[in-house]
């Protein structure tokens, strides 16, 4: 669950509304479900256009094994799993309904043997997990990226991704609209994340439009 509550928007639509109706998600019609009725009750989960992308990475790369910071409802974590029948997911939740709504919905997907669902601070559980990890997810709480990020270079195997989401934050973060005065930490935050994968000699990093932003690095093999 994200630091600070918004509902999924289309923001595809803003800048690109021809391409955001080609942004279809192939995933189980009891996954469709789950998705619909969490946009209904205003859950932030991925939309369509992050979703494809998602979903696109994780099956070119055919991870072993994927880390998720954020598992909100469950449906990230479980379209990665219908795409990496391979893989062992483990996706970490801080509050207590939505991990619990996960668990279930996992169970309804028929992917619990694969997803270890974790109920905690992202923070407290990565320094104790152990990697690698082939795919990270991140789109937990957005001030804490940069805090996160030491730890998540330490986890993600050489040649592995890191997909951070979120990272353009309405235009706040790239400068393209005014900051409200109360988001103005979150957006530094955010900001001193790009500019640390951005620098960091051990990735290389795209931030691209889709979403609300998406910072895309990988690790450097050695």
């Amino acid at each position: 669950m994200d630091d600070f509550s918004y509902a999924h928007r289309d923001t595809s639509a803003s800048g690109a509304a021809g391409v955001a109706r080609f942004n279809v998600p192939h995933i189980p019609p009891e996954l469709q479900n789950i998705r619909r009725e969490a946009f209904a009750r205003e859950i932030p989960v991925a939309g369509d256009e992050t979703l494809c992308f998602l979903m696109a990475q994780a099956a070119a790369r055919r991870p072993a094994r994927i880390l998720e910071l954020g598992t909100a409802v469950g449906t990230s974590a479980a379209a990665m799993a219908y795409v990496c029948p391979q893989a062992q997911i483990v996706t970490v939740e801080r509050d207590e309904n939505f991990y619990s709504e996960a668990v279930k919905n996992f169970d309804i997907c028929g992917i619990s043997p694969r997803v270890n669902a974790i109920l905690g601070d992202a923070g407290e559980v990565i320094s104790k997990l152990e990697g690698p990890f082939d795919l990270i997810f991140l789109d937990s709480a957005k001030v804490q990226y940069v805090k996160y990020l030491p730890r998540l270079k330490e986890l993600l195997s050489s040649g592995g991704v890191l997909i951070a989401d979120d990272v353009l934050l309405f235009g706040w973060a790239s400068g393209e609209a005014e900051v409200p005065k109360k988001r103005r930490m979150l957006a530094l935050h955010i900001e001193e994340y790009l500019r640390a994968v951005s620098t960091d000699e051990q990735l290389i990093t795209s931030v691209i439009r889709v979403g609300d932003g998406i910072a895309l690095s990988v690790k450097r093999q050695i």
